[in-house]
């Protein structure tokens, strides 16, 4: 949105890129649609409740509200705080939570682009099997992106028998968010994806046929062990601070009993190691 300087601009821009007339856009926000071809050839300068009716309608990420409410000359509504701050204590209180709660399973915390936030013991377990890595916390500093591991080729994707279905939904996914927040960074970020070898460009994915499972499995073999897993995408429920809204709690459960056994005996193990 770098060009998009000015609300008029703004506002144009939002509007074609969520597919709307500005009858359509009126209609949602319960004004005219003159009032809207003003706004869009800046002959009218809005109010900030007008500016919030407007991001309201256009369904803007509290991000994307902030920006607009910047580029026609109000301040801010919404916070953006840092995770480890005082201001979300009680999100990382429940972050924490939730992330004990799923082992021995693995469980993870991103960002709206993927970047690893945090993660529970067995998630490391099982990141450290696969990578030949030692388990060790998320480094803050130089965050690890997942969207990469997954598809670029020197990540996860040699391990995943079924990489090919996982990459054509994960585009998909980032393709949706892409959509959902008009952001440089996500489309950046789409765009660094498609730029792997192999990964298909959106168009080319077929229409989805009827599935034998009622879910996607993400199916990992290496040295002879299979780990299988599908996943749920938690987010906190009505945010009012950026970060928070943000944020996703990816949740690891194992498809076959073969990986739960294997999970559960991992964290035996490591059990059993610290307390000798």
């Amino acid at each position: 949105m770098a060009e998009r300087s000015d609300f008029a601009a703004q506002l144009r821009w939002w509007r074609n890129h969520r597919k709307l007339s500005q009858l359509d856009l009126a209609l949602m926000a319960g004004v005219s649609q003159r009032h809207v071809s003003f706004l869009e050839i800046d002959r009218t300068r809005p109010s900030r409740g007008m500016v919030a009716r407007l991001a309201d309608a256009l369904d803007l990420p509290l991000r994307q509200q902030n920006a607009l409410l910047l580029a026609a000359g109000f301040a801010p509504v919404w916070r953006e705080s840092v995770l480890d701050g005082p201001e979300l204590v009680a999100v990382t209180r429940a972050l924490d939570h939730l992330l004990a709660q799923q082992e021995p399973y693995p469980a993870v915390v991103v960002d709206r682009r993927w970047n690893l936030l945090r993660q529970n013991l067995a998630s490391r377990r099982v990141t450290g099997f696969l990578t030949d890595t030692p388990p060790r916390p998320p480094d803050r500093a130089a965050p690890v992106n997942l969207a990469d591991m997954l598809l670029a080729p020197d990540g996860l994707r040699p391990l995943i028998i079924n990489w090919l279905e996982v990459a054509r939904s994960f585009v998909r996914v980032v393709q949706a968010d892409a959509q959902a927040d008009g952001s440089d960074e996500t489309a950046a970020l789409l765009r660094r994806l498609l730029g792997y070898p192999g990964v298909p460009a959106p168009a080319e994915i077929p229409a989805v046929e009827a599935a034998h499972d009622p879910v996607l499995s993400m199916d990992f073999v290496k040295d002879g062990v299979a780990l299988r897993f599908f996943t749920a995408i938690t987010t906190l429920g009505t945010p009012q601070d950026v970060t928070a809204q943000e944020i996703r709690i990816e949740t690891f459960f194992p498809s076959d009993d073969a990986t739960a056994e294997r999970l559960r005996e991992w964290a035996d193990r490591d059990g059993a190691d610290s307390r000798t």
